[in-house]
């Protein structure tokens, strides 16, 4: 057993890690001489980028956007490989006295982080609303309870979060849901810091070879639903219904012409610079 590799590993503490969080009850990562430690991240990707930076992860499974331009901006690590090639779908929520997005000079954002993805959604929202950047305020709230606590107390106009994971605060009267904007591009990325790849690139391909096959055995289980329901507290209709909107990467995929969109709009977005966007595909893989 001492002969077992370690890593740590972050990711959301949300269904869309259903299979790391199977693969790691069931020991399969025993079968590659591996040990994983599994750290639940409330703090979304802004959480993660600061453990890659400072070590306390050695793996993540963040957000496409929010590491990309971390990365692109001296965030020592690679991206490896594509977790989730579909969208996210972040649910626009309200405070519950609120009829929909307020028109007025200032959007106040509920955020987990700078950096994160519910900061860097907020342009993509605000670019399909053709707000002006300069109108968008930010309170840093930690995470989604933070964001939910921020409607209830007047100290955020909007909070974007995913829209299953929020079902439950919407149902129970605690936010409005006024719509969803969804990432164009796929949503999850695993990353790794550039020290612990170096020296571990094969065994951590065969991690993520192993996670890819638990993935696709998921997809096409029955009781997938069922056990993700129980889980995370969801209605077993909205598993399916989010099941049907959610594809693992399960394939060996071009990660330049994934990503390439999610650089494109960092940098229309003024949110890397022209020279952190030059030679990106060199830094980021």
């Amino acid at each position: 057993m001492n002969s077992m590799k370690k890593f740590k590993i972050g990711g959301v503490p949300e269904h869309f890690n259903f299979p790391w969080r199977v693969a790691i009850e069931e020991k399969a990562f025993e079968s590659i001489g591996v040990s994983l430690h599994w750290s639940d991240m409330t703090g979304g990707t802004g959480q993660m980028i600061k453990g890659l930076e400072t070590g306390s992860l050695d793996i993540a499974v963040l957000l496409t956007e929010g590491i990309s331009r971390a990365i692109l901006q001296g965030t020592q690590a690679k991206i490896i490989d594509l977790y989730v090639v579909s969208p996210l779908q972040w649910g626009i929520h309200v405070p519950m006295h609120h009829e929909g997005l307020r028109e007025g000079s200032t959007h106040r954002f509920a955020i987990s982080r700078f950096g994160s993805g519910s900061h860097l959604m907020s342009y993509v929202l605000a670019q399909k609303n053709q707000w002006k950047k300069e109108d968008l305020a930010f309170n840093v709230i930690g995470d989604v309870y933070g964001g939910i606590w921020a409607l209830e107390n007047n100290e955020a106009d909007v909070f974007l979060w995913e829209k299953y994971t929020t079902q439950p605060f919407v149902d129970k009267g605690s936010c409005r849901r006024v719509g969803q904007v969804d990432t164009p591009w796929p949503c999850f990325v695993i990353a790794c810091r550039n020290d612990v790849l170096t020296q571990n690139r094969a065994i951590i391909e065969e991690i993520i070879a192993l996670v890819k096959k638990q993935a696709a055995k998921l997809s096409s289980h029955p009781k997938t639903a069922e056990d993700i329901a129980w889980r995370y507290h969801l209605s077993i209709t909205e598993v399916q219904q989010w099941l049907s909107e959610t594809t693992w990467n399960t394939e060996t995929v071009d990660l330049v012409t994934s990503i390439e969109p999610t650089v494109n709009f960092l940098h229309d977005a003024e949110l890397i610079s022209a020279k952190e966007a030059e030679a990106w595909a060199t830094k980021l893989f």
